[in-house]
């Protein structure tokens, strides 16, 4: 498969030996970004963010591909998704493989439980900060699932079918409501191409998660951030209130006329936001 020549990319391994697919871009020496994508995704979600010259200029820029993602490892066995030091390893063995200091871990929706699952093992020695992007932190309890859309977990059982009609026909109104206004032939249909290679175990395994990060939450104190789009259909902008709550001394930023994808719907603004976080955290 032929990589984007502009991007250091090379495979990780991580937890259990599982290769992980990571790229950089931005100088080394500069302060660094982890950005980690959500459920079913992959590393090109934050291209937007990876092409901005600003931010490529001022900050050395990690993305990967999450275990059973993109051009990670692809695992059949549920079991290996459900396991929080597994991801916490993961991200563990890209912060160590590469040598990252005090960087700062992006999270966006399902990227927000593996932050909790890297804190919980690992701690907070080793980070500048965390930006939460439309992030969700619980599982497997009624309050958690008060805070994910009704539409959304409509969908939720054909992600786990492995009929390639079925996946498919979950997953296209799954892309459609991520943004607020309906996006273009192309950019649909990449975003549906990636999310297409996910194996039908990841995603099972990923939900089936029981899940109390209450007390990870109220023990961070490094700067935060909460990025939300106030039209957010999959994960509600409550679930940024929730929190909020947690962590007092959180920053919040919300986006009008933006849905669940605020690095693609409102490109321009999220990359001055972060650059501003940054700035705030590293000086």
């Amino acid at each position: 498969m032929k990589l984007n020549p502009k991007y250091n990319g090379r495979y990780v391994d991580g937890a259990h030996g599982a290769r992980l697919f990571v790229e950089e871009n931005g100088d080394p020496t500069k302060p660094t970004i982890l950005w980690i994508h959500g459920y079913s995704q992959c590393r090109l979600s934050w291209d937007n963010q990876f092409e901005n010259e600003d931010l490529v200029s001022k900050f050395h820029m990690i993305r990967l591909d999450l275990r059973g993602h993109g051009l990670s490892d692809k695992l059949s066995d549920p079991a290996v998704f459900q396991d929080g030091k597994i991801w916490a390893e993961d991200i563990r063995a890209v912060i160590s493989t590469l040598r990252l200091n005090k960087l700062v871990l992006v999270g966006w929706s399902y990227g927000g439980h593996i932050i909790c699952d890297y804190i919980r093992h690992y701690g907070q020695e080793n980070l500048g900060g965390l930006i939460f992007v439309a992030a969700a932190t619980e599982m497997g309890r009624d309050e958690a699932n008060t805070l994910i859309g009704t539409e959304f977990l409509q969908l939720v059982p054909g992600f786990f079918s492995t009929d390639y009609a079925t996946g498919s026909a979950a997953l296209q109104p799954f892309i459609g409501m991520a943004t607020y206004e309906e996006l273009d032939a192309h950019t649909f249909y990449y975003l549906i191409g990636f999310n297409s290679v996910t194996l039908p175990a990841s995603r099972q395994g990923m939900f089936m998660r029981e899940l109390d990060n209450g007390a990870v939450l109220q023990a961070i104190k490094v700067p935060s951030l909460l990025i939300h789009g106030k039209d957010d259909r999959i994960v509600l902008p409550a679930y940024s209130d929730y929190i909020a709550r947690h962590i007092s001394h959180v920053s919040r930023v919300d986006y009008d006329h933006c849905g669940h994808m605020p690095f693609v719907e409102a490109a321009e603004e999220f990359n001055r936001d972060v650059a501003a976080f940054m700035q705030r955290v590293h000086g």
